[in-house]
C-alpha cells in the first residue's frame, strides 16, 4: 500500500499509553513508569529513534499484550529522553504519522509491524464549510471556560482543518473511545463532522452546567458553598463520561476519613485544602498521585489514638525481673516513672492538675559498652506499660532529613524515621528508642542531631512539624529513650536534654546467671536441642566467661554458647551421641584453645614491680609497672605510653626527687642513672592517669631497693605534692583486680562511695585501702611501708619479711566487709 510517510520503518517499538491519545504534528511529553515502556523507549534509542505511541482498551491492565491495545497508533520520532531518580523514564516526542499495525509480537518489550494511514482528501466547498463551522462551535465551547488562554489561542492559529479537529480532541476531556475514533479516521471530512458531533455534545454538558448552577443555588445557601461545588463537579462529571466518577468518591472517603480523626483546626484546615485539590484534579495527573500518597499517609497516622499505660508498678518489676537480671538501676528508674505517671494521673482525675501534665516526662538515655542490655531493656519498659515499641536506628544517619522528611515538592519525597515508626506503631505514646544517637554524623545536607533539639525538648515537641507533612504531631506523649557507647560524642545540647543512666559491665557472678536464664534456654531453642540433650556444668560457664570472651556485656557470650550447641547437635545428629554434658575439661573440644588468659598477681614481692589496675569497655584487668636502675642519665618511658600516662610517670619521679632525703635514696644514684619505666604488654597502647600511684610505687621501690608487696593493687592519679586524686571505673577495675587473685586494693579516698557499686560477696573477701595522699598509699604497697622507707640503709636493701596480713599502719584504714 502506497503511504505518505514512506521514511517510516516497518518494524517499530510500541509504548503503550493508558487513558489518552495522541495525533500527528503533536510534541508532546510521555511519562513512562513501567519496565515494557522503558524498554521499549531505549530499544528506539539505540535504533532509529521512531517508536508508536498506542493507547490501551483498559487502562487498569498492567502488563498488556497486543490483544490489550487498538490496531490503530501514532508513529513517533523521539526527540529527547530524560531517566528520573524514581527510575522512572520522561520521553518527548514530535508525533508525525497515523499507522495501523499489521501484527504485534512481545519480547521484553512490544515491537509492532506497521503501515501508513494516507490521508483522505475532501471536496473544497464542503471541506471548507465544515471547518468554518467548526471555528464557530469551537469559540463557543472556548468561551465557558473549559480551556485554559494557551491551549485556544494554539487551537484557533491551526490554518489545517485536520490539525485543529486533532488538536481539539486532545484538548478536550472526551471518552477514550471518540479520541480513538477521531484518531482512526484518516478522512478530513469524516474527522471535522465527528468532531462537530462531540462539540454539540459538549455545548449541551454546558448547557446542563448552567441550569445545575441556577438549581443549586437555589437550594444551597451561602454557608454551604463547598459543598455545592463537590456536587456541581460530580453532575458534571457523571453528564460527561456517562458513568459516576470514581476520583470524586475517592476525595469523599478522604474527606470522611479525616472528619473521623477530630483533628485541631490549624491542622484540619491544611489537610482539607489537599483534599479539595485532589477533587479538582484529573485522576492520571501526577500531582494527583502525591497528594494522593500525602493524605494516604496523614490518614494513616494515630493522630489521636494512644494506649492505655499500665501503672501497676508491683506488675512492671516482675516483668523488667523476668526479661533481664542484674540492672538494679535501670529497674528502679523505670518503675519511679511509672510511680510519677501513676500518681500525676491520680491528681489530673480529681481536678488538680492539667490533663497535658499527665503525659510529660524526662527523655532517658542509657550509656554504657556494647553487649550490656541497654536496647532491650527498652523493649521491656515498653512491655511493662503496656505501649508500642518503636526502635529508630540512627547509627550512621547524616541527614536531616533522615528525622524531619523530605518537602513534598521532591520526587519521591516521604516522611521522617520518627513520624515512619509512629505510623507503625498505630500509637500516639510509644515508646521509641534512639540507637546509637552517639553515632550521628553530619553533611552538607545537615545535621540531624540538630533536627533532634526540638524532638527530644518536653516544651517543644509537641508542636513537631515534619517536612513532608507540612503540619505539626504531637509528641509529647510519646516515651523517648536513646542508647550510646560513648555519651562524650553526643553533642552538649543534645545530652542537655536527656537524663543519664549508666550501664556497667556485668561481673562474672552476672554472666553466669544470664547465661543459665536467658542465653542457654535461647540457643537450644535456635539450635534445635531439647533440654535434656546438652547441660552445662558451672565450672564449664565460668571458663567459657574467662577464657573465651572478653566484653562488659554478653553478645559474645551468646555465640560462643551458641557454637558449643552446633557442635553437639552435630553429633547428635549423626548418631555418635544421645546426650551431652558439656564441662571446663571438655570446651577446649569444641571451642578451641582458650583465647584470653586473664592477668594473674605475681607469686612473691619484687623490687621495683607494682600492680596497678585498668579499666576498658570491655572490663577490668591489672596492669604491672616494672621500673629498672641502670648507669646513665635521663628517664626512659615504654609499653605504649599515652601522653597523660608519660606525665604521670615524670611527675612520680619528681616525687621521689623532692622526698629523696625523707626515703634515703642515693642522690648520686638518682642523678646519674637511667631509670626506665616499662609497662607491659608493649604492644597494647594505654593511656588515662590513673596509674600515677603505681607508678610512684614502682620507682620508689626500684630506688630503694624494698620490695612492693604482689597482693596488693592499686589505682589513684597522683600530684606532684603527693595528693591521691579520684579516678573512675573503680568497680571495673576491682572485678577485674579479684579475678587476677588480688585481696588488697589501694583506692582513693574520695571514692570510697564507689564501693557501695561492688557486691556484697567480694566486699567481704577484699580489704579496701582509701588514701589521700601519697605516702599512704607507699605505706600500704611497700614491704614494710613507711617505715622501711625512713629508716637509713647501709648499702644492701633491707627486706623486711613480708606482710601478708596487711596490718593496720599510720596513713591507711582498712575498709573490708565494712565499706
Amino acid at each position: 500500500m502506497p503511504t505518505e510517510h514512506p521514511s517510516l520503518p516497518k518494524n517499530i517499538p510500541v509504548c503503550p499509553v493508558r487513558g489518552s491519545v495522541i495525533y500527528p504534528t503533536m510534541v508532546q511529553h510521555i511519562d513512562a513508569s513501567r519496565a515494557l515502556s522503558i524498554g521499549a523507549i531505549e530499544a528506539a534509542m539505540q535504533g532509529e529513534k521512531v517508536i508508536l505511541i498506542v493507547s490501551q482498551r483498559d487502562k487498569d491492565v498492567d502488563d498488556p499484550t497486543g490483544s490489550d491495545l487498538y490496531d490503530v497508533g501514532t508513529a513517533c520520532n523521539v526527540l529527547r529522553v530524560r531517566k528520573n531518580p524514581d527510575g522512572t523514564v520522561q520521553m518527548l516526542v514530535s508525533a508525525v504519522a497515523r499507522v495501523r499495525v499489521t501484527d504485534y509480537t512481545r519480547g521484553d518489550y512490544l515491537r509492532a509491524d506497521i503501515e501508513a494511514i494516507p490521508a483522505g482528501k475532501g471536496g473544497g466547498v464542503e471541506l471548507q464549510a465544515l471547518a468554518r463551522e467548526l471555528r464557530e462551535k469551537f469559540d463557543t465551547v472556548a468561551s465557558g471556560g473549559r480551556l485554559n488562554a494557551d491551549s485556544v489561542q494554539t487551537i484557533q492559529g491551526k490554518e489545517d482543518p485536520g490539525e485543529m479537529a486533532d488538536h481539539i480532541a486532545f484538548n478536550l476531556d472526551f471518552k477514550l473511545e471518540d479520541k480513538q475514533a477521531l484518531l482512526e479516521t484518516a478522512n478530513v471530512e469524516a474527522r471535522l463532522r465527528k468532531i462537530l458531533t462531540l462539540l454539540d455534545t459538549e455545548q449541551e454538558v454546558q448547557a446542563v452546567q448552567a441550569k445545575i448552577r441556577a438549581q443549586v443555588k437555589e437550594e444551597i445557601d451561602k454557608n454551604q458553598r463547598e459543598y455545592y461545588l463537590r456536587e456541581q463537579m460530580k453532575v458534571i462529571q457523571k453528564e460527561l463520561s456517562g458513568n459516576d466518577d470514581e476520583d470524586g468518591d475517592e476525595a469523599e472517603a478522604f474527606r470522611a476519613k479525616i472528619d473521623a480523626l477530630e483533628l485541631r483546626p490549624e491542622v484540619k484546615k491544611e489537610i482539607d485544602r489537599e483534599v479539595n485539590r485532589l477533587s479538582r484534579m484529573h485522576p492520571d495527573a501526577a500531582e494527583a498521585s502525591v497528594i494522593r500518597t500525602y493524605l494516604t499517609w496523614v490518614t494513616e497516622l494515630p493522630w489521636n489514638t494512644r494506649s492505655e499505660d499500665r501503672l501497676d508498678v508491683g506488675e512492671a518489676a516482675q516483668v523488667l525481673d523476668e526479661d533481664h537480671y542484674g540492672l538494679e538501676k535501670v529497674k528502679d528508674r523505670v518503675l519511679e516513672f511509672l510511680a510519677v505517671r501513676r500518681l500525676r494521673k491520680e491528681r489530673a482525675e480529681r481536678g488538680e492538675i492539667g490533663a497535658d501534665e499527665v503525659n510529660k516526662g524526662p527523655i532517658l538515655v542509657f550509656t554504657g559498652p556494647p553487649g550490656v542490655g541497654k536496647t532491650s531493656i527498652a523493649q521491656s519498659i515498653a512491655k511493662a506499660l503496656g505501649r508500642k515499641y518503636v526502635r529508630i536506628a540512627l547509627g550512621g544517619a547524616r541527614d536531616e532529613s533522615d528525622i524531619r522528611g523530605h518537602r513534598r515538592t521532591y520526587i519521591g519525597a516521604m516522611p521522617g524515621r520518627l513520624i515512619q515508626g509512629i505510623r507503625t506503631a498505630g500509637t500516639k505514646n510509644p515508646v521509641v528508642l534512639l540507637d546509637e544517637i552517639d553515632k550521628l554524623g553530619s553533611s552538607y545536607q545537615g545535621d540531624p542531631s540538630s533536627a533532634l533539639l526540638e524532638v527530644l525538648d518536653p516544651s517543644q515537641n509537641q508542636h513537631f512539624t515534619d517536612h513532608y507533612l507540612g503540619v505539626a504531631f504531637d509528641l509529647s506523649e510519646v516515651m523517648f529513650i536513646a542508647t550510646a557507647n560513648y555519651p562524650e560524642q553526643i553533642p552538649a545540647a543534645l545530652m542537655d536534654r536527656m537524663e543519664v543512666i549508666d550501664f556497667s559491665s556485668y561481673i562474672e557472678q552476672e554472666k553466669l546467671e544470664i547465661a543459665k536464664r536467658y542465653l542457654l534456654p535461647r540457643q537450644l531453642t535456635q539450635n534445635g536441642l531439647k533440654p535434656n540433650q546438652i547441660s552445662y556444668t558451672d565450672a564449664s560457664l565460668e571458663k567459657l566467661i574467662s577464657n573465651y570472651t572478653r566484653e562488659a556485656g554478653v553478645r559474645n557470650l551468646e555465640r560462643e554458647i551458641g557454637t558449643v550447641a552446633r557442635k553437639v547437635a552435630r553429633r547428635i545428629a549423626t548418631g555418635e551421641v544421645k546426650r551431652v554434658k558439656v564441662t571446663d575439661k571438655e570446651l577446649d573440644r569444641y571451642l578451641g584453645q582458650a583465647r584470653h588468659t586473664p592477668e594473674s598477681e605475681n607469686k612473691e614481692d619484687m623490687v621495683g614491680v607494682s600492680t596497678g589496675m585498668f579499666y576498658t569497655p570491655v572490663g577490668g584487668d591489672i596492669l604491672f609497672v616494672e621500673t629498672s636502675i641502670m648507669p646513665g642519665k635521663g628517664l626512659v618511658l615504654t609499653g605504649q605510653l599515652g601522653d597523660v600516662m608519660k606525665e604521670s610517670a615524670r611527675a612520680a619521679l619528681t616525687y621521689a626527687k623532692s622526698n629523696a632525703e625523707r626515703f634515703h635514696i642515693d642522690r648520686d644514684r638518682l642523678d646519674n642513672s637511667e631509670i626506665h619505666v616499662h609497662v607491659p604488654a608493649g604492644a597494647i597502647p594505654k593511656e588515662g592517669p590513673s596509674a600515677g600511684g603505681a607508678m610512684a610505687t614502682s620507682l620508689i621501690s626500684a630506688l630503694t631497693g624494698i620490695p612492693a608487696r604482689h597482693d596488693v593493687a592499686m589505682t589513684g592519679e597522683m600530684t606532684l605534692t603527693g595528693r591521691y586524686l579520684p579516678i573512675g571505673g573503680l568497680k571495673e577495675k576491682v572485678l577485674g583486680a579479684r579475678r587476677a587473685g588480688i585481696k588488697h586494693i589501694i583506692m582513693p579516698k574520695a571514692n570510697e562511695a564507689d564501693l557501695r557499686d561492688i557486691p556484697a560477696h567480694l566486699r567481704a573477701s577484699m580489704s579496701f585501702w582509701p588514701c589521700e595522699t601519697v605516702d599512704q598509699v607507699l605505706d600500704v604497697a611497700l614491704v614494710g611501708g613507711l617505715k622501711a622507707l625512713e629508716t637509713p640503709r647501709d648499702g644492701a636493701p633491707v627486706v623486711p619479711a613480708p606482710d601478708t596480713e596487711a596490718p593496720k599502719r599510720r596513713g591507711g584504714r582498712r575498709a573490708g566487709a565494712s565499706a
